[in-house]
């Protein structure tokens, strides 16, 4: 039997494919579920993959996986940057949780550098479009395994 990764994606994600492509491709949220489950089975994980555009539906998946899931690939979108809610959901669990980003955070507006959430984290992924999930699902293998 196969550990169960979350993949947990915030606000405005659904809008990938559409939403501003020269930053965050041509890529659809769909496309990036499909990816992520194909890497997962590749890596002995089933893929739980997940989209909300509001903050408690979140913190309830974070408290979910603590219970259910062997770790957290995390993109809260902007939420990253402001919440707190989501910080303490993370430290409250205890299982791994690396933050995902698809853009390269620290090349964009001053108000994205600073993640409210990075230091409850294992670790942060950014900047390397779509490929930043497959990477956090490699990185939650060699700290799960």
């Amino acid at each position: 039997m196969s550990k169960t990764i979350f993949v947990l994606n915030g606000p405005n994600l659904n809008m990938l494919g559409k939403r501003e492509p020269g930053i965050y491709g041509g890529k659809t949220l769909d496309d990036i579920a499909a990816d992520c489950r194909a890497a997962g089975d590749a890596l002995g994980f089933t893929v739980d993959f997940r989209q909300s555009n509001h903050e408690g539906v979140l913190i309830d998946w974070i408290h979910e996986a603590g219970e259910k899931a062997a770790g957290v690939a995390f993109n809260a979108g902007a939420y990253t940057h402001t919440s707190i809610a989501l910080h303490d959901a993370i430290r409250a669990i205890s299982v791994p949780v690396v933050e995902v980003h698809i853009s390269n955070v620290h090349a964009r507006e001053e108000f994205r550098h600073h993640s409210a959430i990075a230091a409850a984290c294992k670790g942060v992924i950014c900047g390397f479009g779509p490929t930043s999930y497959i990477l956090a699902l490699h990185a939650l293998k060699s700290i799960t395994a």
